[in-house]
């Protein structure tokens, strides 16, 4: 299949991903990413090694769109689904602010 990344046409085969990708051990994922048999890698290195371009030429979405249409698992951003802390009573908005990164309290 005939797919554009980062201005370049690739011929890529489901196939021909999975044999460039095997021995190639996955970075710690952080944001979207691609499933390649039985491992999860960070989207942009699955582009890297696939188009053997640099990672800054190329977004993560030109990646997952490809994969996707080979027909490869893909991931996206997490969802943050955890509601931000009410702010404590009697504490100011830079109070509060302060306290969620972590600074003394009443500092």
């Amino acid at each position: 299949m005939r797919c554009v990344i980062a201005r370049f046409p690739f011929d890529l085969t489901k196939n021909g991903v999975l044999e460039t990708m095997r021995g190639v051990k996955p970075e710690e994922v952080v944001g979207e990413s691609v499933i390649i048999g039985r491992r999860t890698y960070p989207a942009k290195q699955v582009g890297q090694v696939i188009t053997r371009q640099d990672r800054r030429d190329f977004s993560a979405a030109e990646v997952l769109r490809a994969m996707t249409k080979l027909g490869f698992t893909c991931r996206g951003l997490p969802q943050n689904t955890a509601p931000a802390p009410a702010p404590a009573p009697g504490l100011t908005a830079l109070q509060h602010a302060s306290a969620m990164l972590g600074a003394p309290a009443g500092a």
